[in-house]
């Protein structure tokens, strides 16, 4: 039983490694986590290679973390107690800290969203339409994977069941909630620079996404000007 979860660690860490911010960047001559906000994930994605890029950076992300779970969880190690868990926990430890990128990665916000779509849909749209109120309400997309990160081991913790059929059973499982708590735990430490930045009032706000001057929006928060490749007019972001 120990090799089986050692291999569902090894599993969803090594598919949380495969990260297409990164990988596009470097097919076009440059290092992601260099340029923009220093992240390689879809937020930065959008930044730097505009929305098309950033999308489907993101919906890989998500959906490279629900493979991971579902297959964990009903092909590769359905008879080990809490597989799913494990291996979506691993999956967003290995996107934020990968070993092939010297264990600079993303912020986990896409890979946990698509560990709890696994978990339960209805959940995941729970969490989505609040999370979308809170970061327009705030203007600063790193909330959603902060107050996300700490929400989930709860909900699992009061409602959840090995992964199944959440706030429907009414059973809920703290053993699976400590797994969790893992990766909350890495999501907060990931953005430790980004309270840092709302404090000096250098973090990127969402409304970033629609403003017309997007050069100067990365200006201020850089404190120079924006990248050289980074669209100024908006044209590459549509």
């Amino acid at each position: 039983m120990i090799w089986k979860i050692i291999l569902a660690v090894l599993f969803g860490y090594a598919v949380g490694n495969i990260n297409p911010s990164y990988i596009i960047g470097r097919l076009r001559g440059f290092d992601i986590r260099k340029k923009g906000s220093g992240n390689a994930g879809a937020s930065n994605a959008v930044i730097i290679m505009g929305k098309t890029i950033g999308i489907g950076s993101a919906v890989f992300d998500i959906l490279k973390a629900t493979a991971v779970v579902w297959l964990a969880q009903y092909v590769l190690f359905k008879e080990v107690p809490y597989a799913a868990e494990i291996a979506g926990v691993s999956c967003i430890i290995g996107h934020i800290y990968p070993a092939v990128m010297k264990f600079k990665g993303g912020k986990g916000l896409a890979c946990l969203g698509g560990a709890i779509l696994a978990f339960d849909w209805r959940l995941f749209l729970i969490m989505l339409a609040a999370e979308i109120v809170l970061a327009v309400a705030l203007d600063y997309i790193c909330v959603v994977p902060i107050t996300a990160s700490v929400l989930l081991p709860l909900f699992y913790g009061f409602f959840g069941a090995d992964g199944t059929e959440w706030l429907w059973r009414g059973a809920g499982s703290w053993w699976g909630a400590l797994i969790l708590t893992v990766a909350t735990l890495a999501i907060l430490l990931r953005h430790v620079e980004n309270f840092k930045r709302i404090r000096n009032g250098t973090e990127m706000h969402l409304s970033y996404l629609w403003k017309k001057d997007k050069a100067a929006e990365l200006a201020r928060v850089t404190g120079g000007t924006a990248p050289d490749d980074t669209p100024d007019n908006g044209s590459e972001n549509t």
